[in-house]
């Protein structure tokens, strides 16, 4: 069975999210990061990095939470959470899978901390500019890929609902907050609201 190296409160929000959408049998384990839990050397032969989420799942075993949600989306396509390898979807599908850990999060930190980073050196470019593009993205709506909702908004709408609705980091607009009240809708990202407050 997948195990789902967790915490309340914490970043293991998208890896409850995937797992809930996709309907498979998971166990979640409890990784208490104000204990230090992460940095047993259990867990860390899981994922080195000391960071939940992880996910265990027979011997295959990986932290990174759009690598998780890869690497379930894939290895379970009857989940219907990724366009498969022929289809022309899954080009843009593995960008914006990965635009959250890539884009998203260095812009929250970039506005949280102040940084002043040239956008000729900086690898996401500015926050601005990372806002500026997901919302034209999603103004196309209702998903990140169209019609197709696939584990690319897992990975988007959380970090949009941490940026925008959670902590407000990030001002709203009409097309986040249309995306964010689809998201928030759907039934497993109730369940995984409930499951990851702990």
């Amino acid at each position: 069975m997948i195990k789902l190296y967790w915490s309340p409160r914490s970043r293991s929000f998208s890896g409850i999210w995937l797992l809930e959408e996709s309907g498979l049998p998971y166990q979640r384990v409890l990784t208490d990061i104000t204990t230090g839990a992460q940095k047993s050397p259990e867990f860390l032969a899981i994922n080195p990095m000391g960071k939940v989420p992880a996910l265990q799942d027979g011997e295959a075993a990986l932290g990174e939470a759009a690598a998780i949600c890869a690497y379930v989306a894939d290895r379970y396509p009857e989940t219907r959470l990724a366009p498969g390898p022929a289809d022309p979807l899954r080009a843009k599908y593995l960008q914006w899978l990965f635009f959250s850990p890539a884009c998203i999060e260095p812009a929250l930190i970039q506005i949280f901390t102040k940084i002043d980073v040239p956008t000729s050196t900086a690898a996401w470019g500015s926050a601005a500019q990372v806002f500026d593009v997901l919302d034209a993205a999603l103004a196309k709506g209702p998903w990140i890929l169209g019609e197709t909702f696939s584990a690319a908004d897992i990975m988007i709408g959380s970090g949009l609902n941490f940026a925008v609705r959670l902590f407000k980091m990030v001002p709203s607009r009409p097309s986040f907050d249309a995306y964010i009240a689809r998201c928030v809708e759907r039934p497993a990202f109730q369940r995984a609201e409930k499951l990851a407050a702990g």
